[in-house]
């Protein structure tokens, strides 16, 4: 176990904007590596990289000090300088051993994750793993290694409500509008086109609803999003001409001011007395607060969602100790996974030793053999082979019963 080690950058100790300087592009993520596995004398590789850390988990005998860093980061890229290499050795956190499997249990079940209990970093860690095992850069350590935390992720989820409450503004917003009982045809307007807004319009597209017009002061973007939608596209200095009506305002830009004024607003309703929704996801809002005074509006704005978001991060991390608890009986478990390997991969060279010692006996008794008749000769093999099974299975079947034994007592 000694040999599994991780090179982490993530969130907790590098600016995020800095992590994208080890982003591998994915059509050179196996020439790269596999380059600095060569390089490097290391057995086995996996190389993970979300929006908030990048992980190299490395199998190999050697210690990672600051010259081993230098050097993996020289073949990573040759083009950095001596300030570079010093920035990556500075922001290194290094895992070795049991601590390693720790980390990446802690990873791969959200734990150690921006928003603890976000679901998206097991199916990211798996996602690693099948990449560079097809790259052929992984082996039977990782592959196990891989395994147990997968394994103990799902545990995490399903055992505690580490992610039963959601803390993201998107899907908060998401679920009030939904318990409104808006129809699938309601018309959205979508002022702005940034990752908000394309977050929540993902979640309105996934659920079937498909009237949208996206306005944005560029249009390009707009359009962008509009054609994911299947929508209408137009720049935002042309929304005070819009007289097509609306059910529902989804807005989210940068301004300093408010964008939906009550001048704006007027025009949009025009004679419609119904009552409408704006999800306002923009600090500071921008709708007008006037505009809810003189008319009939549902509002969920991201103020209010954001402390419901606090309160479910709160229950979240409320978790974390029962979450420990399963990590470190995880990793008693996979100390004895390790140990059967051991055996098994030990056990896998006696078929090869007793076919070693039937070829020797052949020459030592091959008098009296050639002296037996055809169907003694037929019988004694039949006996040989018999025991060759038995030689292979008994001995593996012992060695794991005293190892479940030894870790009963140890238990």
């Amino acid at each position: 176990m000694n040999k599994f080690k991780i090179i982490a950058f993530t969130h907790k100790t590098t600016d995020v904007n800095d992590i994208g300087k080890l982003h591998v592009e994915d059509y050179a993520v196996s020439e790269k590596l596999s380059l600095i596995k060569a390089l490097m004398d290391i057995e086995e590789m996996l190389y993970l990289s979300t929006c908030n850390r990048v992980e190299f988990m490395l199998c190999l005998e050697q210690e990672i000090d600051n010259t081993f860093l230098e050097s993996f980061f020289k073949a990573f890229n040759e083009d950095w300088n001596a300030e570079y290499l010093d920035w990556v050795i500075k922001n290194a956190q290094i895992f070795e051993g049991e601590s390693a499997l720790r980390h990446l249990f802690n990873v791969a079940s959200s734990i150690d994750s921006l928003v603890v209990g976000e679901r998206e970093i097991i199916t990211q860690v798996r996602n690693a793993y099948e990449k560079c095992n097809e790259y052929q850069l992984t082996g039977d350590l990782i592959r196990l290694v891989v395994k147990k935390t997968i394994e103990t992720a799902k545990e995490i989820y399903t055992e505690t409500n580490i992610a039963r409450n959601p803390v993201s503004v998107v899907s908060l917003a998401y679920r009030k509008l939904r318990s409104l009982n808006v129809k699938q045809d309601s018309r959205f307007i979508i002022i702005g086109s940034g990752v908000t807004n394309t977050t929540m319009a993902q979640y309105l597209k996934k659920h079937k609803f498909a009237n949208f017009t996206v306005f944005n002061r560029t249009l390009s973007n707009a359009q962008k999003l509009a054609a994911e939608l299947k929508g209408k596209a137009f720049l935002l200095s042309e929304l005070t001409n819009y007289k097509e009506g609306f059910d529902i305002i989804l807005t989210c830009t940068g301004s300093a001011q408010s964008i939906i004024t009550s001048e704006l607003y007027k025009n949009l309703i025009g004679d419609d007395k119904s009552q409408k929704i704006v999800i306002d996801l923009a600090i500071p809002n921008d709708l007008d607060a006037e505009i809810l005074n003189n008319y009939d509006v549902n509002l969920i704005a991201v103020n209010n969602l954001q402390e419901i978001a606090k309160e479910n991060l709160l229950a979240r991390e409320q978790e974390l100790d029962t979450c420990k608890v399963i990590i470190e009986a995880n990793i008693y478990e996979f100390r004895q996974i390790l140990k059967t390997r051991k055996v098994e991969l030990a056990m896998s060279e006696v078929p090869k030793k007793v076919k070693e010692i039937r070829e020797t006996a052949n020459e030592v008794f091959a008098k009296e053999l050639n002296a037996l008749n055809p169907e003694s000769k037929v019988v004694l093999d039949k006996i040989i082979s018999y025991m060759e099974k038995k030689y292979i299975s008994v001995p593996m079947k012992m060695a794991k019963d005293i190892l479940i034994e030894d870790s009963k007592r140890k238990w």
